[in-house]
């Protein structure tokens, strides 16, 4: 007999005697049934509980977890040898409050590096970030139990299993189940059921067959595994790699945990032993008492009484799934929807109505029963009614808008923990799909100068044509929707905030979106007209330039694209920041002048900046841009600015505006 068999399996009945819940040998093999007293490397969320549950979120939004054993293992026998087999499984629960509505899963890995803190949390799942997604260079192996839809990486649904190579998008995938090994046929199982299940990875390192089987916990493993797909991993494995797993939030709450875990290189992962697993903690309501059940028998009396009982229990439930209807939002009448009729209008919410997905919900498109009205239903979670009949309020007031270049917001529905708000629809989408989506024909310059003409005029009617001061607080190409004509119409104002011509806007939390808020905002957290502006003149540069606010650069580093046209313009060769998509195909001097408008509008002193009614007189040509700007010199930095809540404008100097060789041209007409 092997002696080295014969030590594994005395270590293993050594182990099941006193009880020790995990069992590790220098083979490259370990069993974990809990994790008490394991030594893995832990950071983000990712924590060991005292009963030994390896939690890896604890419910806290847009974060990420990571936990790896600590010592990489040797994959190869020899330096740039074939990987060899390996077999992992482990024991996972998911918990999210609507099964339907969580976000992100977990990913088991193996990667050349255990360190993860580029990579960002919500779809990214702690595994890559929106510049490095897909690299060859990240070095990992990855299967993914995915929990969110995301059409980015073309994702199948929000419950499904994928084999991942370096990124996001799946080199194949399936829906969440297993095969029957009697019957053959295909059960669904619900990833974020909070239920125990099981998993095991196999990797044949001669035929590179990769195999990932799911079953519920207490079955045995199916014969049919869920995925099979060849993929030679030794193309991705380093010769010493890390093994461990990735997991993060987004929008919605949801925890994440591994219970038990086992990994064999050259040998089957040995049995985890679900006696010992730890028990989940206890989530969501309390469990009904059974002890109607138990006394039903008793008499025909206690019968009667708990049919009453049951039927009133009935009634109660279906009235508080019903919807939230007080009786303040009378007077909103006529801007309320029924639920109902939103569910029907999107097929029950189906994931095939989708149209995107935000920080803040989900978008569907709709057609309403009665009207056959197209519509675009956003649903969006909340916790409490703290504020909401202020919210309801402003709501309705946005609804009164009208204006071409902004989007109708129609009216509202409250029902549970949910707001949903029904906006008119538009056929094109949002502009950032045709900045950033391959799948898109790219915009013309005729029809970005259009765009920005038409969101200049919709900001300066919100800003002071309209009977109040409406700050929208989240202008960016998302939030900019296009209609059949290809005209540009700001949408989304779940941020919008207003107040009365003349008042002073009052101080709140910051809110919007990362790359386009004004520095100020973090000294005073007051948004006004300007720090519109400011956010305007960033989604300017980014139409025009084709990039985004914020980029990840080779030297592991972040680059703002205000700097990035700055050096083109300190260099005197301001149109080279024009998308290169464009070929050339733009006017010059409409290039200058809307370069540097932008720049103008995201100047980090207030006081520098235009409002929006000089905006629209320097776009028509009634106003040249002034000569001379206050900005930074060769050697500011945007983004430290942001960043540092106390810098100090006497450091900045001036720059004149003439270095470039542009000149300004008229821009009369097309509104």
């Amino acid at each position: 007999m092997n002696p080295l068999f014969c030590l594994v399996n005395l270590q293993i009945l050594f182990s099941l005697v006193f009880n020790i819940p995990s069992f590790v040998n220098a083979n490259h093999q370990f069993v974990y049934s809990r994790f008490n007293g394991v030594n893995l490397t832990l950071d983000g969320m990712a924590s060991i509980t005292p009963n030994g549950l390896l939690e890896l979120t604890n419910g806290t939004l847009r974060l990420k977890g990571h936990a790896f054993h600590p010592t990489p293992f040797n994959f190869r026998k020899k330096p740039n040898g074939p990987v060899q087999s390996f077999a992992v499984t482990y024991i996972f629960a998911i918990y999210c409050i609507q099964s339907a509505v969580c976000g992100h899963g977990i990913a088991f890995l193996i990667a050349a590096s255990n360190n993860f803190s580029d990579a960002l949390p919500a779809q990214y799942m702690g595994l890559a970030n929106g510049s490095n997604n897909g690299n060859a260079t990240n070095h990992f192996f990855a299967v993914e139990l995915d929990t969110n839809k995301n059409d980015e990486f073309k994702d199948i649904n929000n419950n499904h299993v994928g084999v991942n190579i370096n990124g996001l998008n799946s080199v194949n995938s399936s829906n969440a189940g297993y095969y029957d090994d009697n019957s053959g046929n295909f059960h669904n199982l619900t990833l974020a059921s909070y239920k125990m299940m099981q998993v095991w990875v196999e990797y044949d390192g001669s035929s590179t067959l990769v195999n990932v089987t799911l079953a519920p916990l207490n079955m045995a493993k199916p014969s049919k595994p869920l995925i099979s797909v060849t993929y030679n991993i030794s193309r991705v494995i380093t010769d010493k790699a890390y093994i461990g797993f990735s997991s993060s939030t987004g929008s919605f709450v949801a925890r994440q945990y591994v219970l038990g875990w086992s990994f064999g290189m050259n040998e089957p992962a040995l049995p985890i032993d679900i006696t010992k697993l730890p028990k989940l903690p206890h989530e969501g309501p309390k469990p009904q008492s059974k002890v109607l059940d138990i006394t039903l028998p008793i008499a025909t009396a206690s019968f009667a009484i708990a049919v009453g009982t049951i039927v009133t229990l009935l009634i109660r439930r279906r009235l508080r799934y019903a919807e939230l209807r007080e009786d303040w939002e009378i007077e909103f009448g006529p801007h309320r929807f029924s639920y109902k009729d939103l569910f029907h209008a999107t097929e029950g919410f189906n994931d095939k109505n989708l149209l995107g997905i935000g920080g803040f919900g989900r978008v569907y498109k709709g057609v309403l029963p009665m009207s056959n009205k197209m519509v675009a239903v956003k649903r969006i979670s909340h916790d409490s009614n703290q504020g909401i009949k202020e919210f309801v309020a402003e709501v309705v007031s946005i609804g009164r808008l009208q204006h071409r270049n902004i989007v109708q917001l129609h009216g509202y529905c409250r029902r549970r923990g949910e707001l949903i708000l029904v906006y008119e629809y538009m056929s094109s989408g949002s502009l950032d799909k045709y900045l950033y989506d391959q799948d898109k024909p790219t915009l013309c310059w005729e029809q970005r100068l259009q765009i920005i003409k038409g969101i200049a005029s919709g900001l300066l009617y919100l800003h002071e044509e309209w009977e109040k001061v409406v700050l929208h607080r989240d202008i960016k190409p998302s939030n900019v929707l296009l209609d059949e004509g290809m005209n540009g119409r700001l949408g989304d104002f779940g941020l919008a905030r207003l107040y009365d011509h003349g008042a002073d806007p009052q101080t709140t939390h910051v809110v919007g979106t990362i790359g386009y808020l004004a520095p100020e905002l973090a000294r005073t957290s007051k948004a006004t007209p300007l720090t519109d502006v400011f956010s305007f003149g960033i989604f300017v540069l980014e139409l025009i330039c084709g990039r985004k606010p914020i980029e990840q650069t080779a030297q592991d580093s972040q680059l703002m694209l205000v700097d990035w046209v700055l050096e083109f313009w300190h260099k005197g060769s301001l149109t080279g920041a024009v998308d290169i998509k464009l070929q050339g195909a733009y006017d010059v001097d409409e290039a200058c002048l809307l370069l540097k408008l932008g720049l103008l509008c995201s100047h980090p002193f207030i006081s520098a900046r235009p409002n929006m009614r000089q905006v629209m007189h320097y776009l028509s040509g009634n106003m040249p841009l002034p000569e001379q700007l206050t900005l930074a010199d060769m050697g500011f930095n945007m983004l430290s600015l942001i960043q540092n809540k106390r810098f100090i404008p006497a450091t900045l100097t001036n720059s004149l505006l003439g270095t470039s060789n542009c000149t300004i041209s008229d821009f009369s007409g097309g509104f």
